[in-house]
């Protein structure tokens, strides 16, 4: 798709009502700092419309992006941030798991996990926590310009393996750097929409 009008349309905090959209939903999940919004960002060809952080756990809400009134993306909170108490964390979790049992439009959940290392329990818990929600999860494995090209296959079996995915699961390796992966992820998110 080409992208030249995107607009921040929505934010819902922990006590907001969630919007009823009328357009496809694409929604991106991952712990802080896997590199969400760096990838938002790349799809959508800009800098920082997603605000990108040094800081983990900056996105605290849902974010809904209008990409060309064609489709939402919507930018879900990062999960697993320790800077944030105990209550915070388990609210932006009931947050995401209302988000996924509400929305009447989503059409596919991209979880992000960092290439470069095995799963965490909770990149695993909200593997699990997708498809119990009826959804088939896609694995974006971000930060693959960190590896060299010979260990990329042994480590998106890594990743799929931490995740308890089969070997169906769609696993994607993507770079902010390099832009790898970006095209294929738009097939992806076409082939989601119609278009």
């Amino acid at each position: 798709m080409n992208v030249n009008n995107v607009e921040l349309e929505c934010v819902c905090g922990i006590t907001s009502k969630l919007p009823v959209n009328d357009l496809p939903e694409i929604a991106f999940a991952g712990k802080s700092n896997v590199g969400k919004s760096s990838l938002i960002n790349s799809l959508i060809n800009r800098k920082s419309l997603a605000r990108t952080s040094s800081q983990p756990g900056k996105t605290r809400t849902i974010n809904f992006y209008n990409i060309e009134k064609k489709l939402y993306f919507v930018d879900l909170p990062g999960y697993g941030y320790a800077g944030v108490s105990h209550e915070t964390r388990e609210k932006w979790g009931d947050m995401i798991e209302n988000y996924l049992k509400t929305s009447k439009q989503l059409k596919a959940i991209f979880l992000l996990v960092d290439i470069r290392h095995e799963p965490s329990a909770n990149d695993r818990l909200m593997y699990e926590f997708i498809t119990a929600s009826g959804f088939r999860p896609i694995v974006i494995a971000t930060k693959s310009d960190k590896i060299n090209r010979s260990q990329l296959q042994k480590q998106l079996s890594v990743v799929r393996k931490g995740l308890g995915a089969d070997k169906e699961t769609v696993t994607i390796p993507f770079s902010s750097q390099t832009k790898n992966g970006k095209e294929e992820i738009w097939e992806i998110i076409d082939s989601f929409i119609g278009m």
